[in-house]
């Protein structure tokens, strides 16, 4: 039987996500969406929400998602009526709701497999198992020199380079965390160079991953960014392009020299773990590494505070939150399985 476990693509902003979204994306039976908002706010506010085993519960949810004005549902090109009814009608579970959003999306391609991609996920893995305990998940590692020089330059991003230098760090540790902690088969890392340098190898490494056979169509991903990445995007026009390791490296003119000496003394031992050469920079000032500190310390602190809210909620769940959609999922949650794949209710 093929897979059908939702794969979620993580990793620091700017550290080609896009691209990897859309080489999963021109795979014949892998949709993987542009970037949504509502699955973390969702989450958080669920006891909003109340039991999802009551349909109206599941229309109010799905209302929200489908009319929400900053959800982004609308880039997605489903019909928001068709959705909300497919939910009421699907698995009552928190999960459910929200993951038909992209079996939605994926039936839009008329594909049976969907994925979902968001840097910041990277924070939200635990959450995610809980909503799709079959979840698979792709962390793309670039260089964190290079992520803080796009960083700098995206019109989306407002903090200064020690922010983004604490971003990076951050994605890092958490992905060597889930390393360890999470299952083989289901948590796997690939570096943006390597991709870049060798698609159809690090593909075909990766579609073993997810247990898909390769398809030659991955490795041109700019064939469906027309379709696949909203116009408005305009930080995303590399993806319209051939794949390329002309972006590899760029750091080097483009951050300042005192950028280059904080962000590897700060990120050495992480950069050289991951196989980043150094250039071996003057020392950095002290105030500039105090300061990368201090925003370390405060994004720290943020997440500390949202998880110790969040397990006051989970001591009185509204009602079930794993997704009953998959078989995979299925089966964790003690339903027999189907033997022929259902389509969503007309």
């Amino acid at each position: 039987m093929q897979s059908d476990r939702p794969i979620f693509v993580v990793g620091c902003p700017r550290s080609g996500t896009t691209m990897l979204q859309l080489m999963l994306h021109s795979h014949p039976r892998i949709a993987v969406p542009p970037e949504t908002r509502f699955l973390v706010p969702a989450y958080f506010s669920r006891r909003g929400y109340g039991d999802m085993r009551l349909a109206d519960n599941r229309r109010t949810l799905a209302t929200w998602i489908a009319e929400g004005r900053n959800t982004k549902f609308r880039e997605l090109g489903i019909d928001a009526e068709e959705y909300v009814r497919a939910a009421m009608l699907g698995p009552g579970s928190f999960g459910s709701v929200i993951g038909m959003v992209f079996k939605c999306y994926a039936e839009r391609f008329g594909k049976p497999r969907w994925g979902d991609k968001r840097p910041s996920y990277y924070r939200h893995v635990e959450m995610l198992m809980r909503l799709f305990p079959d979840a698979q998940f792709v962390h793309l590692v670039r260089d964190g020199r290079d992520c803080v020089a796009s960083l700098k330059e995206m019109p989306w991003y407002k903090p200064d380079a020690l922010h983004a230098m604490a971003n990076w760090a951050e994605a890092i540790d958490f992905g060597r965390r889930h390393a360890r902690k999470l299952p083989a088969d289901s948590f796997y890392e690939l570096r943006y160079e390597d991709l870049t340098a060798d698609p159809e190898g690090e593909l075909r490494k990766l579609c073993a991953f997810i247990g898909e056979e390769y398809d030659s169509g991955m490795c041109e991903p700019r064939h469906i960014a027309e379709l696949a990445v909203p116009k408005h995007k305009v930080w995303h026009t590399n993806t319209h392009s051939e794949v390329t390791t002309a972006h590899s490296g760029k750091w080097a003119t483009r951050l300042e020299p005192w950028e280059i000496a904080v962000a590897e003394e700060v990120l050495g031992e992480r950069l050289a773990a991951y196989g980043y050469e150094l250039t071996g920079a003057p020392k950095a000032d002290r105030q500039q590494v105090a300061a990368y500190k201090v925003e370390a310390a405060k994004r720290k602190s943020a997440r500390l505070r949202k998880y110790n809210r969040d397990r006051l909620t989970r001591l009185r769940e509204p009602g079930p939150i794993a997704a009953v959609l998959t078989e995979g999922q299925r089966v964790l949650a003690g339903l027999p399985q189907q033997r022929t794949r259902e389509l969503l209710p007309r």
